[in-house]
């Protein structure tokens, strides 16, 4: 099994905060379980409000049965289309992947 998890700090964009950009983003990749088959499971989670500020606001945890499925979760188009809207509010991005 691989672990895949990324985490992205945030930017208000069009009148909305990191935070309400990100909520946008959890239900966004939330949807990705039923449209990519080889995502086992994805867990997107916000930043509690009362955490410090400097904290990303969004991290996506996501199980995939080997490194041959999450090149494929890469270039889903589903992916694809998710990562052009992040893209779009994201400040900075951080990711590890590791075999478990």
């Amino acid at each position: 099994m691989v672990k895949h998890i990324v985490m992205f700090k945030l930017k208000e964009t069009d009148g909305k905060s990191a935070m309400e950009n990100a909520k946008e983003a959890q239900a966004r990749a939330e949807q990705l379980e039923d449209a990519i088959p080889s995502l086992e499971k994805i867990e997107a989670v916000c930043n509690a409000p009362q955490a410090d500020e400097s904290n990303y606001e969004l991290a996506l945890i996501c199980d995939f049965k080997d490194m041959e499925a999450l090149n494929a979760y890469q270039t889903h188009p589903a992916h694809l289309k998710f990562g052009e809207f992040v893209s779009q509010i994201k400040e900075s991005r951080t990711c590890i992947d590791y075999e478990y």
